[in-house]
């Protein structure tokens, strides 16, 4: 299934990015790892085995994007599989954030998803075969306190992800999308420097093993959507058939992070 697979992963730097890049290596997959810190990425190289390629890319540059997804075509022939994770949160009152940190959370959540689709589909149309994989999050499933900003990032993605996938039908490219909780990664030194949030939500986090191991898992069944931990899609799913109810516990408990 793996084997001889070209992935291109952004966002491959560190955390889940670098552990899907690690086990797809270990199953004799090629990823392609992409990320803005070429330091970063030089790292995580060391640590793996088997055949893969780091590039330098900001998912905020069209032009880069473009230049960078060619390259990998005009190496390798193909590309088989494109996992949007790039991104980020700031965790933030609405009105304590600024419009800045709202606009690039967008910017790299959504249009960096839009940006590496837009040149990667025509290749996957073209070749008759392709899956693109979007990592969304609870977060774009059911919005919190303090996470607007970047719950609106997530939303964004998830209905671009089911759009596209209705679009896409009768083809043999695939979308899918995950929609992980929290996650035991370097994302919450940037979202959550005072460590509040993470106090609350220590027990529900996931581990970048598990999720990486989600993600190989909707390669080989090209599930649709996927929500993780099953508590987090439970409670996803509760809220949106009694929302009244959920809305306010779910704001005193989110309004603590």
């Amino acid at each position: 299934m793996f084997k001889d697979k070209i992935v291109v992963i952004t966002g491959a730097s560190s955390g889940i990015g670098a552990e899907i890049a690690k086990q797809l290596a270990e199953k004799g997959a090629i990823p392609i790892l992409t990320a803005r810190s070429l330091e970063k990425l030089q790292k995580v190289s060391t640590k793996l085995s088997g055949a893969h390629e780091i590039f330098q890319l900001d998912v905020t540059s069209t032009e880069q994007v473009f230049k960078v997804m060619n390259q990998i075509v005009q190496k390798y022939g193909k590309i088989d599989i494109l996992i949007n994770n790039a991104g980020f949160g700031i965790f933030d009152r609405f009105v304590d954030a600024s419009i800045e940190d709202i606009e690039e959370m967008m910017d790299v959540n959504y249009m960096g998803m839009v940006r590496c689709t837009k040149a990667v589909l025509p290749i996957m149309l073209k070749q008759k075969n392709g899956h693109i994989i979007n990592i969304a999050s609870v977060a774009g499933k059911l919005a919190t306190a303090k996470a607007s900003g970047y719950s609106a990032s997530k939303f964004a993605v998830i209905g671009f992800s089911n759009g596209l996938r209705h679009e896409l039908n009768g083809t043999s490219v695939y979308v899918s999308t995950l929609n992980p909780g929290p996650i035991d990664t370097p994302f919450f030194d940037r979202a959550d420097p005072s460590g509040h949030y993470v106090e609350q939500v220590k027990w529900l986090m996931l581990s970048p093993e598990k999720v990486a191991k989600e993600v190989l898992k909707m390669m080989i069944d090209k599930k649709h959507e996927k929500t993780i931990p099953s508590l987090a899609n439970i409670g996803v799913k509760l809220y949106h058939l009694f929302p009244k109810i959920f809305d306010k516990w779910i704001a005193k408990q989110m309004n603590r992070k």
